[in-house]
């Protein structure tokens, strides 16, 4: 057996992915979003520190190779563990139904008790990492760490920067939710084609990576990186009005907005972005692949057809 899977092989896998994934339980939904929540994290936290300091000195563009380049591990985490993430499901659950093997009625499920999971073990992280490597206990210090100092700027990067570009903010989020998750989905397909570790491994890194270095957004990197940012600035206020060594805000749409509000967080990034990434998973890639090669993949899953010499062989038994 060869080490790939053709593309209508892939297809088929997606199909009975997405119907494994509808047939999940409640509990079992929440237990592994919480745990994609978590690896995703991960992958959000070890691309700001490894970032941290290095545009001054080798420009933003190998800043955002670096950070790119340690994202993917959240994704790879989740495909070889068997976890849920939500902006995959939101191509194999529409994938299922329309190729008979499951319902509107458990894809919404899905979508439902994986979004809450992933935003409970993103979160829960973001506040591990609060209260240990961005600011090591200190709390009554001036600010965090230079690596939670990084947090904040990355929080009003993907917030308020957009809020102050209004409509055209709103709509840009929404487009770079797309463009992230048609790339998220073929990096899980690729995964599909693949029959080994290895290959799984490198077929999920590399559009991971693209999609980071690009600067397209992840509902689900952003349940991470949104809050974290957020409490850094509610527990150190006074970085709001913290100045540089020119005597300019060392962030002026933080002082702007007089900080980063839940309403912000939500508006301003999270429905967008959401929004984006279910239309880049099912417009893009699910429906795209479902036109392409629904008929060979149901063809290589139905039963081989019974031979006359078979039947007669059969009934003279």
């Amino acid at each position: 057996m060869g080490l790939v899977n053709s593309p209508a092989q892939m297809v088929g896998i997606a199909y009975n992915a997405g119907k494994s994934k509808g047939d999940l339980s409640v509990p079992q939904l929440l237990l592994r979003g919480i745990m994609a929540g978590v690896y995703i994290a991960v992958g959000a936290a070890f691309c700001t520190i490894v970032q941290t300091g290095v545009a001054p000195l080798l420009g933003a563009g190998v800043a955002k190779l670096i950070g790119g380049a340690v994202f993917p591990i959240g994704l790879i985490a989740i495909v070889l563990t068997g976890m849920e993430l939500f902006t995959g499901d939101a191509m194999l659950l529409p994938m299922a139904v329309w190729s008979g093997k499951s319902t509107y009625g458990k894809l919404i499920k899905n979508w439902t008790f994986v979004y809450i999971g992933n935003f409970i073990g993103s979160v829960a992280f973001a506040a591990m990492v609060i209260v240990a490597p961005f600011t090591q206990g200190n709390f009554t210090a001036a600010e965090p760490n230079a690596f939670g100092l990084m947090a904040v700027t990355t929080t009003v990067g993907k917030i308020l920067t957009y809020k102050a570009a209004g409509s055209m903010g709103f709509l840009s989020l929404f487009v770079s939710g797309i463009g992230c998750n048609f790339i998220v989905c073929l990096a899980v397909l690729l995964a599909m084609t693949a029959q080994d570790v290895i290959g799984k491994i490198a077929a999920i890194w590399f559009p991971i990576m693209s999609f980071v270095v690009i600067g397209f957004e992840h509902c689900v990197a952003n349940m991470y990186f949104l809050p974290v940012g957020k409490w850094l600035v509610d527990i150190f206020p006074g970085l709001i009005a913290k100045t540089g060594a020119d005597g300019k805000a060392w962030n002026a749409l933080l002082q702007a907005n007089g900080g980063v509000s839940w309403y912000d967080l939500v508006v301003w990034n999270l429905i967008p972005v959401t929004l984006g990434n279910i239309v880049g998973a099912i417009i893009v890639i699910a429906a795209t692949y479902h036109y392409c090669f629904k008929a060979e993949a149901c063809a290589l899953s139905a039963p081989a057809p019974v031979q006359s010499s078979q039947v007669a062989s059969s009934s003279g038994r």
